[in-house]
């Protein structure tokens, strides 16, 4: 129930960042969803915005109360975007995916002059690699990507949705990566990247440009140093 609590106030806090007539990226996830439930409620009292999710369920849910639903294609410059992580380091290093929805939610964000994340306590970490790493790979490279990224020192398994493996709304896997602390993100990141079958890699790195932590009944808003 304290997360719950800390969820909704950080989607709250985030809502200041938004201004009418702006293109808004609406990411996926738990907090992410309680951002979306707050913005629907400020849509049905007259703000006008555009957005553009991260993900189906994000789209059915923002559409679901009103919100105007746009594209990249349409919209290829976003104002701002608010989504949630799965961990926040000091430097704002995120590990972002949990929700399966990393590769939409990296596209949207480098299409972002301004991205915020919002989180709970749990997420801020003094180090990332706590929570596993996801990667998204396309099907056919599946098995060797994954024995790539053992050799890296990573514990990996697919990740399944119920009795099957797990498809992104790309139709793709998840390998779930264990490496332990991740000492040098920018390094595993270039290691990732570089592998052919990797779609994309949960490590957002010089992305956040604030992050909204939820701490107990205050919110704290920390901004990436220049």
């Amino acid at each position: 129930m304290a997360n719950e609590h800390e969820k909704e106030a950080v989607a709250r806090a985030s809502l200041s960042f938004i201004q009418d007539g702006q293109v808004v990226g609406i990411g996926t996830g738990s907090t992410a969803a309680c951002f979306i439930q707050l913005l629907g409620e400020r849509v049905k009292n007259g703000l006008r915005i555009r957005g553009v999710p991260t993900s189906d369920r994000s789209r059915e849910q923002a559409a679901s109360l009103g919100i105007a639903i746009t594209t990249l294609d349409e919209c290829p410059e976003i104002d701002v975007t608010v989504d949630g992580a799965d961990e926040v380091d000091p430097q704002l290093r995120l590990i972002k995916g949990g929700g399966g929805a990393l590769l939409r939610e990296k596209i949207v964000a480098s299409a972002s002059k301004q991205v915020v994340i919002i989180a709970d306590s749990t997420k801020r970490v003094p180090m990332l690699g706590k929570f596993g790493l996801p990667v998204e790979v396309i099907k056919f490279a599946r098995a060797v990507v994954q024995k790539k990224i053992e050799a890296l020192g990573a514990r990996v398994s697919l990740r399944h949705d119920g009795n099957k493996p797990y498809r992104t709304d790309e139709d793709n896997y998840i390998l779930d990566c264990h490496f332990g602390e991740i000492a040098d993100p920018e390094r595993l990141a270039r290691q990732l990247s570089d592998m052919p079958g990797i779609v994309e890699h949960g490590l957002f790195i010089g992305m956040a440009s604030v992050v909204l932590v939820a701490e107990g009944n205050e919110v704290v808003e920390l901004r990436r140093r220049r």
